[in-house]
């Protein structure tokens, strides 16, 4: 059975008659259009910032209509919110006195301990119709343009639950990302971000770190002219975006600081078997990188 045919073989099971996108980029546009093909909703609003982008993920039927923040928050009756965690809170902040009572709200951002604080002192007593969610999926890609409906396909979701949500709504939304064709998990909001510091988050710090370094060398022209595949795939998330990132290390920054705390004397006791020429040490040490390296990609 194809990938469609097992998404279309669901599509009797929910509908939801408006759904709203805010930020119909890479994610929320991958979202909708998943959404829209196996035939779980009826209209798809857009929202965002940025006009062009709305009318191209328009152009590109994503979404059915482009509507204000306020707009949304009147007609929808379930709302995924993909924007950088810093504005999710103005976010709420504007929707949530205009919510009907049975709408869900839903996020895609890569922290949660924060985002849930935001969202509890903008939405207050609604609180209980957002339930905290974050997609491990991306590509080197954004915008509506990369949007793909198969994005989601055997990607792990990520759910962090309220003791305010309902169970019915908690199931609409393991539905919905199901339907996208995703594997869906719930854990704590405390161990979400800190598995993400490690898998995730610090990664990229260091990707970023390195790219950082490298282009602010004398030889940096030559050294990127010369550069093979292997730098290229460790360097590749650096060209994530800056403002998404900026938020993702403030929002986590506890994590993250623990992550780079445990890395420094890491760092300086291999930096000491290079200085000391400490062949079996080296070579224990890239061995039990490359054998964890190796189990890992066997179970993906």
């Amino acid at each position: 059975m194809s990938v469609n045919d097992t998404l279309a073989e669901s599509a009797n099971s929910f509908f939801i008659p408006v759904v709203s996108v805010v930020g119909v980029g890479l994610i929320g546009g991958s979202f909708a259009k998943a959404l829209k093909n196996g035939g779980h909703v009826g209209c798809v609003l857009g929202v965002g910032r940025d006009q062009a982008s709305l009318e191209r993920a328009l152009q590109l039927g994503l979404i059915d209509r482009i509507a204000t923040l306020e707009e949304a928050g009147k007609a929808s009756d379930f709302i995924l919110i993909s924007t950088p965690a810093s504005v999710l809170g103005r976010i709420c902040e504007t929707i949530g006195p205009l919510l009907k009572s049975t709408a869900i709200m839903t996020d895609a951002c890569s922290t949660k301990v924060q985002v849930i604080q935001d969202a509890r002192q903008s939405l207050g007593a609604r609180v209980n119709q957002f339930i905290p969610g974050h997609p491990i999926a991306g590509s080197d890609e954004s915008g509506p343009a990369a949007a793909d409906p198969l994005l989601y396909w055997n990607r792990n979701v990520i759910l962090t639950p309220l003791p305010e949500n309902s169970t019915n709504d908690l199931k609409q939304v393991r539905q919905c990302w199901q339907a996208c064709g995703a594997v869906v998990h719930e854990i704590s909001a405390i161990e979400h971000d800190r598995i993400f510091a490690t898998v995730s988050h610090f990664p990229h710090y260091l990707s970023a770190l390195y790219m950082y370094l490298v282009s602010r060398s004398d030889s940096s022209g030559m050294a990127l002219a010369l550069a093979g595949t292997g730098f290229r795939d460790f360097t590749r998330i650096a060209g994530g975006s800056p403002e998404m990132w900026r938020d993702i290390f403030i929002s986590n920054r506890q994590a993250m600081l623990k992550e780079i705390d445990a890395f420094m004397p890491v760092l300086e006791e291999t930096r000491q078997m290079i200085e000391n020429s400490d062949a079996q040490g080296l070579h224990a040490w890239l061995e039990q990188a490359s054998v964890a390296r190796k189990k890992w990609g066997e179970n993906k």
